[in-house]
């Protein structure tokens, strides 16, 4: 499988080790990746602010970065839902959980230990737009962090 990783315009600029740690982990798990220099944003947050005749020159320089390629990764699920969503741009965009759960059949991380305690959010865009809510809750259970924090909350926007 071709796999393209893509790395959003906000984690390149305002977060990029989650870009490199991304690169690192897939490598590490065997996964022969691909990243075109010339990418640079999927579009959406022009699309989100209604601007698509802004968006559509963004969006043609993504599906020319990633037409080739098998699959698409990324560690957005905001980024994920609206390349699938915008038919043209590339039907087999995952998001990093996703890719890991659903496509390498990824269950375990023996060599990764965390000591802190930690809990799970899961985007919006990831619960509601690609409904990635058991994927992640999977991924995480059966981590080896040692203190998983549970969330709890009385907001009926969140059942």
């Amino acid at each position: 499988m071709k796999v393209g990783l893509f790395i959003p315009c906000y984690v390149d600029a305002f977060m990029p080790e989650i870009g490199v740690a991304t690169l690192e982990l897939l490598e590490r798990l065997g996964v022969e990746v691909h990243y075109p220099l010339d990418q640079t944003c999927c579009g959406q947050p022009m699309a989100n602010a209604g601007c698509h005749a802004d968006a559509a020159p963004v969006e043609r320089q993504f599906l020319r970065c990633f037409e080739k390629f098998d699959c698409v990764v990324t560690p957005s699920s905001s980024c994920a839902h609206h390349v699938r969503e915008r038919k043209n741009l590339h039907s087999n965009c995952l998001e990093l959980c996703e890719f890991l759960h659903d496509v390498l059949k990824v269950r375990e991380f023996p060599w990764a230990r965390f000591a802190h305690r930690v809990g799970l959010h899961i985007a919006c865009a990831g619960l509601r737009g690609l409904g990635l809510a058991s994927t992640s809750e999977t991924m995480y259970s059966e981590s080896a962090c040692s203190d998983r924090a549970s969330a709890s909350t009385n907001d009926a926007a969140f059942p």
